[in-house]
């Protein structure tokens, strides 16, 4: 309707009833002209002149004259004056409150609204403040009930998503993260509400309205009429639809079409597009299969759309050229038949099926915390209620117990959770770690269906048999969430790591050095438990990980500058500062995700400070034990300093597999607590994998032991064993020295061996395992600790490891006299002493052996210091 012939009122002199607050954008002022909102037509008054109907109390009736025409709903654009909150009767003064009470009055009659029909008739209705109208300022909960924001809902974008996409964020954190905002603007910035009014008589021509104050002010900004059937306000829940994109549409590197609120590729009138994703296409035979991972293909020309909207909405696509496509939902049959239009779309299920999924213990029934993946026939993913319907990935931006393994999106749930779910086929996917055989099934729901139960069968028990499993390093998370996760991916002790990054501090909090988090003495059962620690770290010299200590933190949590410290942080310690208060402390100490940095563990290894060596792997999807941090364990393996083996995930974001890369340690006859579990890692009997699991000895000694053999040498007997329930072992390697000496194919899940090995000088051996999470050929899936056999008096000794090791000790000596942030003279004389300790040793070793070598010339211990 053109209401400019009504319009008696100035927008910009209005009085203060309706005047401008601080916070206010200038965003009703910018409605001129014709204007779409929530998918609907209105006309705006121009700023030439007269630009709002007021209805001021006192006043007659404002009489509109219509064309003749049917309309099944009336739609207003209106406001009602603001209320200041009126302080209770008798309560005194008031101070600051965290919540006002703007926009909370409600049932006022505001105005009525008649409709004037071409038989003389009328129809009036009521107009009630917070009903069918509301204020321009309200508190973030005084939404009208019978009218909603002209704004219509918004969709963010995640503030990951936007760098990936190379554009700014243009809202908060959290907003990225909830990827919706209602329109309503609250606390700060105006608001303008459209009501529906239901036409009683449809059938009569309607040809005038009469718009009559009564208790307060209002003003009427702009009207239209609709004859859909269907409330025009009112949009259906979720929905979905598979499409094929047309000619010029094309997805971002996401693999998605853009659908915040900045994007114009895709959009809906009666409604709003949720996301618009390419389809996953899964093969249903490796799904029923025993690959260990399955992942779809991500099709590069069709889309999900999810959606929520009238029944009446039309879909549109925009393609490069501007040409827009056009997808009437209604039209749109069960089969993606549809008259009139270009695209070609199908409906998808609704998930709409409540769903009570339960996870148990096959033979005890006990339910068992899991993780837990669903998705439709279209490969749509269909989270847990709770859970995100895409996960975010970004570091330090997703703590909520879940996990995307490639293309695969998972839930953490505590062995039970409710879903709602398509009829029809369901693909489930459910693991609990490496004893326990992962399901892989298609179900079909049913209307009937009202719950699901399955089974886990643990078939191998290495637990039983004194095996623990750990993950060494993982951040972020909290100790509930990180204790979620070790259960459900079977990881017995979790140590979650307090860090500093720059000006960032997490999980210091946190820390108390003291509760294991699922320890019985701290209310759990004892078979799950979690530690925080502290990883201690610094840009050049290195990151070192402190395990269970008790007592105060250690700090500082970094220092030296940038990345790991801020700006200006100067060196106050070097890493063995560290490790030795974590060891009076009564803590373990690791060296982490070797190889990396190579610099001071040098030394502190040299000085017998170090516990165990760290291998990491984020996710053994992508990349598996490392090859060249094997190869640095070696090294110190090959001079003599014996290192038990580790793993962990540095668990930073959902991306990462708590526990996918883990380490295995033999309790023996101590009971499982976490500080046997220390004992258990500092005797040596470990071993790493992301799957199968691997058990050694030499003549009946176990990983972490000596073995002693005349000067003449001799031979020792080998006997290994493996057992998988997922990843296929494809070939064992017998390591000595870090040099392959003898291999063996493995056909299947498990096997065994036994081995002869001549050994006529000082050595260490181990057994490493081939075998992929992704079926690749190189990957390394599992490694042994070392078991050491002295031949005679004579040593293991590599000279070459040995001045590699001695070089990095000398780098250390040069970065602390030349670049490290300045600490006073005293400070640096004890830190570079401790240093020059760690050379001379090795380096003593050196010549005590008789080894010929080089130095470094920089800085090197032998010749004066330059600074």
């Amino acid at each position: 309707m053109d209401l400019k012939p009504y319009f008696n009122a100035r927008r910009r002199e209005l009085d203060e009833r309706f005047g401008k607050r601080a916070g206010d954008t200038g965003w009703i002022d910018s409605l001129r002209g014709p204007q779409t909102h929530r998918g609907i037509p209105f006309l705006f008054g121009d700023d030439a002149g007269l630009d709002v109907l007021a209805l001021r109390t006192g006043e007659g009736p404002t009489e509109i004259s219509l064309l003749p025409t049917l309309a099944t709903y009336v739609l207003f654009v209106h406001v009602v004056t603001d209320h200041q909150p009126v302080r209770p009767e008798g309560f005194g003064e008031i101070g600051p409150a965290a919540h006002s009470a703007d926009g909370n009055p409600l049932g006022n009659r505001v105005s009525t609204y008649a409709l004037r029909y071409a038989d003389d008739s009328a129809a009036d209705v009521p107009v009630l403040r917070r009903f069918a109208i509301q204020q321009k300022h309200i508190v973030w909960s005084a939404s009208a009930f019978g009218a909603v924001p002209l704004r219509g809902p918004i969709v963010h974008a995640s503030t990951g998503e936007n760098f990936a996409l190379g554009r700014a964020a243009r809202t908060s954190f959290i907003n990225g993260e909830a990827r919706t905002e209602s329109g309503r603007m609250d606390r700060e910035g105006e608001n303008l509400w459209l009501y529906a009014l239901p036409n009683p008589h449809p059938e009569k021509e309607l040809v005038g309205l009469s718009l009559r104050p009564e208790r307060e002010a209002s003003l009427v900004y702009a009207v239209s009429t609709t004859q859909l059937s269907e409330h025009p306000l009112r949009l259906q829940g979720r929905r979905k639809l598979r499409m094929r994109l047309p000619p010029g549409v094309h997805l971002n590197k996401l693999g998605e079409l853009d659908v915040d609120h900045r994007g114009e590729q895709i959009g809906m009138d009666l409604g709003s597009v949720i996301s618009a994703r390419a389809v996953l296409e899964y093969s249903r035979t490796d799904w029923l299969g025993d690959k260990p991972d399955v992942q779809p293909v991500r099709s590069n020309d069709q889309i999900i759309v999810e959606y929520s909207a009238h029944p009446d909405a039309r879909l549109y696509l925009r393609s490069d050229d501007g040409r827009l496509h056009v997808q009437d939902l209604q039209s749109l049959d069960a089969v993606g038949n549809a008259a009139g239009t270009s695209l070609d779309a199908v409906p998808i299920e609704q998930a709409t099926r409540p769903v009570k999924i339960r996870i148990v213990e096959k033979v005890s029934g006990v339910r068992v915390a899991a993780r837990l993946h669903l998705h439709g026939a279209h490969g749509e993913y269909l989270p847990p209620k709770g859970h995100h319907r895409k996960v975010n990935t970004g570091r330090f931006e997703n703590f909520a117990g879940e996990l995307a393994n490639g293309l695969n999106q998972y839930a953490y749930v505590d062995g039970s959770c409710d879903a709602d779910l398509p009829i029809g086929p369901v693909y489930v996917e459910i693991s609990r770690g490496f004893e326990v055989r992962p399901v892989r099934r298609i179900v079909e729901v049913t209307t009937d269906t009202e719950s699901l139960t399955f089974e886990l069968d643990r078939v191998l028990r290495w637990r039983e048999q004194g095996w623990v499993s750990s993950d060494t390093h993982v951040h972020f998370l909290s100790p509930q969430t990180a204790l979620l996760e070790g259960k459900a991916e079977g990881v017995n002790v979790v140590n979650l790591l307090a860090a500093q990054w720059g000006e960032l501090f997490t999980n210091v909090a946190d820390f108390d050095g003291r509760t294991t988090i699922g320890a019985k003495d701290f209310g759990g059962d004892g078979e799950f438990l979690v530690r925080v620690g502290t990883e201690n770290r610094m840009q050049v010299l290195g990151h070192i990980s402190l395990l269970g200590y008790e007592g105060e933190i250690i700090n500082p949590l970094s220092c030296a500058g940038p990345n790991e410290a801020a700006i200006g942080d100067p060196l106050e310690a070097i890493m063995a500062d560290w490790a030795e208060r974590c060891r009076q402390q009564g803590g373990l100490v690791v060296m982490p995700h070797s190889p990396n940095p190579q610099a001071e563990r040098a030394a502190d290894i040299v000085l017998g400070l170090i516990d165990a060596m760290e291998m990491m792997s984020f996710n053994p999807l992508t990349a598996q034990i490392s090859a060249f941090g094997l190869a640095d364990w070696y090294r110190y393996l090959n001079i003599g300093y014996h290192l038990p083996l580790v793993a962990g995930s540095d668990k930073m974001d959902a991306s990462a597999l708590l526990g996918g890369s883990r380490t295995y340690a033999q309790l023996g006859a101590r009971d499982f607590t976490y500080r046997n579990w220390m004992d258990a890692v500092r005797s040596g009997d470990t071993f790493i994998t992301v799957g199968p699991l691997v058990d050694m000895t030499v003549e009946g000694r176990r990983p972490g032991s000596k073995i002693a053999i005349p000067p003449s040498g001799g031979t020792v007997s080998i006997d290994w064993r493996i057992e998988s329930v997922s990843v296929r072992p494809t070939r064992v390697e017998l390591i000595r020295n870090g040099t392959v000496v003898d291999e063996v194919r493995c056909g299947d899940l498990s096997c065994n061996g036994h081995l002869e090995l001549g050994v006529t000088e000082s050595c260490w051996v181990a057994i490493r395992v081939r075998g992929s999470v992704a079926g690749r050929e190189a990957d390394i899936a599992a490694h042994t600790s070392a078991v050491y056999v002295d031949v005679g008096d004579k040593p293991v000794f590599a000279t070459a490891d040995a001045v590699s090791v001695l070089a990095q000790i000398e780098g250390s000596i040069a970065y602390v006299d030349t670049i490290a942030p300045k600490t006073d003279e005293a400070r640096h004389s004890r830190l570079r002493a401790v240093l020059e300790l760690a050379h001379h040793r090795l380096h003593h070793r050196l010549h005590e052996l008789g080894a010929s070598h080089e130095h470094v010339p920089i800085h090197s211990v032998h010749v004066d210091r330059e600074h």
